[in-house]
């Protein structure tokens, strides 16, 4: 009996499409719609048996993260063990070209990933956000209805301009005022776009209902600091029943906040219903 994880399959002596790669990593640049360079990073299954895995995720990260942020790796590393593994920065984070809009034009990036991810011949694509990243994941797919096979949204904001706790209004002060955003280009490697939205995007809450019947997994912990249980409930309520939430004790926010563990359950949950 094969130990592979559930989702892969046996890989033919064809390739299933003439991109798929070989055993290692591949990095390269994608071209967003609007051309902004994403730095991008594809990370095969880790299957003991050398399979070609028809799952694959794209992770979309938080908030200054970006590849090579020790938690973005950290993550991938997880989920490898269900499946192969796209990781990539956001435009203005890291070594992706432009300036972070804070979720509006990060659907173009994560599109340009997705699009990648399928043309290694990938059967099934789950994408899975954290926080800014998880607001990005679910825009994507109810913008792209069918782009994706599953959505996992960790830590995301259900409304845009939430003050209400003490980090959101840090940030809120990152953003939008220059010295702020000088902090955020020097001292933590994001450079921040000086203008506000126009228009305001669609936001997280009015498009979960749009996602259906793509299947749906909200994870948030109870002590996050930065969005209170409001905000995944909302966005539950939303979903109805095509949606499922997870409300983890303990778990503070996004990606240093999830442990191996959860990373493992989302990774089993992708595999049995990324599909």
């Amino acid at each position: 009996m094969s130990n592979r994880p559930a989702g892969c399959v046996a890989r033919s002596t064809d390739c299933p499409h003439p991109e798929t790669p070989g055993r290692g990593p591949l990095r390269t640049f994608l071209r967003a719609a609007d051309g902004t360079r994403v730095d991008a990073l594809y990370r095969p299954s880790e299957d003991p048996d050398g399979g070609f895995c028809g799952l694959v995720f794209v992770v979309a990260h938080g908030f200054t993260g970006d590849v090579d942020r020790p938690h973005v790796r950290r993550v991938a590393g997880v989920l490898a063990r269900y499946g192969a593994v796209v990781t990539f920065s956001f435009r203005g984070h890291g070594a992706s070209g432009g300036r972070s809009t804070v979720g509006d034009k990060e659907v173009l990036d994560l599109a340009a990933a997705v699009a990648w991810a399928r043309g290694f011949g990938h059967a099934r694509v789950v994408t899975v956000g954290f926080s800014m990243g998880g607001s990005v994941v679910l825009r994507h797919a109810a913008l792209h209805p069918g782009a994706v096979d599953a959505v996992v949204a960790v830590s995301a904001p259900a409304r845009w301009y939430y003050r209400g706790t003490a980090p959101m209004r840090r940030l809120h002060w990152l953003v939008t005022r220059p010295e702020g955003r000088l902090v955020g280009r020097y001292g933590l490697r994001t450079r921040i776009h000086h203008r506000a939205w126009d228009p305001v995007p669609l936001s997280p809450v009015e498009a979960v209902p749009r996602i259906a019947p793509t299947p749906l997994l909200l994870v948030h912990g109870d002590r996050d600091a930065y969005f209170p249980l409001d905000h995944p409930r909302m966005l539950a309520e939303a979903a109805g029943d095509h949606g499922e939430l997870w409300l983890e004790p303990g778990m503070g926010h996004a990606e240093n906040a999830a442990p191996d563990a959860l990373l493992a359950r989302i990774g089993d949950w992708s595999a049995a219903r990324g599909g």
